[in-house]
């Protein structure tokens, strides 16, 4: 039996070359001759495989028909001790990248958090879950009408009903919270994400949601999403975890009125911004009317104070001219009467065309009058 050994876990390894096929072959080879190749040890040990899982050994002849068998044996459970570590090995190192958590679990229950780089969870007792934490997750709301059909259909606040199409954007900060306490992250997400949309649709008017509000919109949905993802799952202590869930950002696709009545809103739409312009024309209108009415009454009342004054200071000026003149005449009544006459004549006289008759004299009694003041006129006119 010790003389026909297979010599090591490989068999009869011995002297390749030596050509002989009986038992010199058992003969372990030289310290300087050349050991078997890759390919014979390979083909060895699949033959050994094969005999321990109840095949025969081939064209192996240099096997000894009484101690070969439990060589054999001792192989192929070598190889498979090295096949099972082997597999142990991968199973319990892996890497965590820097845009992945793991999360290690101990029969099924929470363990540790892996930590970034090569980790060791001894499997199958400890078993590890990876996930990608920076990689951006979406989820489309209303949009092609999916597993509902009123998906996307909310009642404002004016009692309309809008068709709102809106997409969630996430991404995972807490591993251990998003597997822990969550069943279904991604429904939850939709869930949470169409109640809080229904509850502000709830609170405005449709009109400024079709047109202005979508901005004001995204970021209180942003937040309430949010804040209410916080309150999800609790601690071993009882407090409040959260979600390990990150709302990054709320993208408004679409706020229109339902396909039935579209073509009816559009045309109230449309009277109403008629509407709207006419409205402004006619304020248009006003501002510039009541601006003139304005203008022109504060013209008339700066004449009518300019008159005023201007009367005042001629009555003024006639009454301390009339002052003057009575207290001249007052002096010599006889001169002032005579003055006042001539200069009253004078006036009456200078803007018309005058005729002078002299009662005494023979024939018809009109005097030839030279009209200077006409010549001076014709000569200023001709000039």
């Amino acid at each position: 039996m010790a003389g026909n050994g297979t010599g090591g876990p490989w068999g009869n390894g011995g002297n390749r070359g030596s050509g002989n096929n009986g038992g010199g072959g058992d003969r372990p080879p030289s310290s300087g001759g050349q050991g078997p190749d890759l390919d014979d040890l390979v083909r060895k040990g699949q033959e050994q495989l094969r005999v321990l899982m109840g095949g025969k050994g081939g064209d192996n002849k240099n096997a000894s028909p009484n101690g070969g068998g439990s060589g054999i044996g001792f192989g192929g459970f070598g190889l498979i001790l090295i096949a099972v570590f082997g597999i142990w090995v991968f199973n319990s190192f892996y890497r965590v990248d820097t845009s992945e958590q793991s999360v290690e679990l101990f029969f099924g229950g929470y363990y540790k958090t892996g930590n970034e780089g090569l980790n060791f969870a001894p499997w199958p007792v400890v078993t590890k879950t990876i996930l990608p934490v920076t990689r951006e997750n979406s989820e489309d709301i209303g949009v092609g009408r999916g597993a509902r059909a009123d998906e996307g259909l909310m009642l404002t606040g004016d009692e309309n009903i809008v068709d709102i199409d809106f997409q969630v954007v996430w991404n995972i900060t807490d591993a251990q919270q998003f597997l822990f306490n969550l069943q279904d992250p991604k429904e939850t997400i939709r869930a949470v994400s169409e109640s809080a949309m229904r509850e502000i649709i709830a609170r405005s008017n449709l009109s400024p949601i079709l047109n202005k509000d979508r901005g004001a919109i995204t970021i209180e949905l942003k937040k309430l999403i949010q804040d209410t993802l916080d309150t999800y799952g609790t601690d071993r202590s009882g407090n409040v975890s959260g979600s390990g869930i990150n709302i990054i950002r709320v993208n408004l696709l679409g706020a229109n009125p339902p396909r039935e009545v579209i073509d009816a809103f559009r045309e109230v739409q449309a009277a109403e911004q008629t509407r709207d312009t006419l409205e402004k024309q006619a304020d248009a209108y006003s501002n510039r009317v009541v601006a003139e009415a304005r203008g022109k009454a504060a013209q008339l009342m700066e004449q009518a104070e300019g008159y005023r004054a201007q009367t005042i200071n001629e009555a003024e000026g006639e009454a301390s001219r009339f002052i003057a003149v009575f207290n001249e005449y007052a002096k010599a009544p006889e001169v002032t009467r005579k003055r006042l006459y001539l200069e009253t004549i004078e006036k009456v006289y200078s803007n018309v065309n005058k005729v002078i008759i002299d009662e005494n004299s023979t024939g018809q009694g009109v005097v030839p009058y030279l009209p200077l003041n006409e010549l001076t006129k014709q000569k200023t006119g001709g000039n």
